[in-house]
């Protein structure tokens, strides 16, 4: 069985992200260009209260949904990994933009955001939390200009947003199905 395999790698910009231009031999032998964008593995978290029926979700000015024109994402809490674990990363996270203490987590999937041209992988992740465990404000780390706001919703909120495709940044989407196929009992 033969494979693809990179024969060469241009790297075109090296900032916040790099960006490469990437020769490939396909499986044929023919040689494409592809592009790679690599930015690192990331962490994502959907908390959510079941005494209280809520779950918190953030937003925040995005680049891409800027560029399109399109209304602010509800998201899940999330942050690229900067070399931590993925479930101390992710617990510095939820104090950042939550104002959350965290601690038991309940592992999802660890997701490819955007396999055609992107290395990040996104570990996904529930927690439980209660109304004690909002410690703080939130909002994002004040040195990173994240501009984040807190949005505690209902859990049937969460749910009808989730199929009526209301919901539309991938993480967010696959962990609010995550909550519904794994813990039923919080609709019923």
């Amino acid at each position: 069985m033969t494979t693809a395999r990179i024969t060469g790698r241009t790297l075109v910009y090296d900032g916040w992200y790099k960006f490469s231009r990437l020769e490939v031999e396909m499986p044929d032998g023919k040689r494409v260009e592809r592009h790679l964008l690599d930015n690192g593995s990331a962490v994502a978290v959907l908390p959510y209260d079941p005494a209280r029926r809520l779950c918190m979700l953030i937003d925040q000015p995005r680049a891409g949904v800027l560029a399109a024109g399109a209304p602010p994402l509800l998201e899940a809490i999330a942050g690229n990994l900067d070399g931590a674990s993925p479930e101390a990363r992710i617990v510095e996270e939820a104090f950042e933009e939550g104002g959350l203490r965290i601690e038991a987590l309940e592992p999802i999937t660890n997701m490819w955001s955007l396999c055609p041209v992107s290395t990040e992988r996104v570990q996904l992740y529930l927690a439980q939390y209660a109304h004690d465990d909002r410690v703080g404000e939130g909002g994002g780390a004040h040195d990173e200009d994240e501009n984040i706001t807190v949005h505690e919703i209902g859990l049937d909120a969460l749910r009808a947003m989730a199929l009526s495709g209301e919901l539309t940044d991938a993480k967010t989407l696959i962990l609010a199905q995550a909550l519904l196929l794994r813990h039923p009992e919080l609709w019923t």
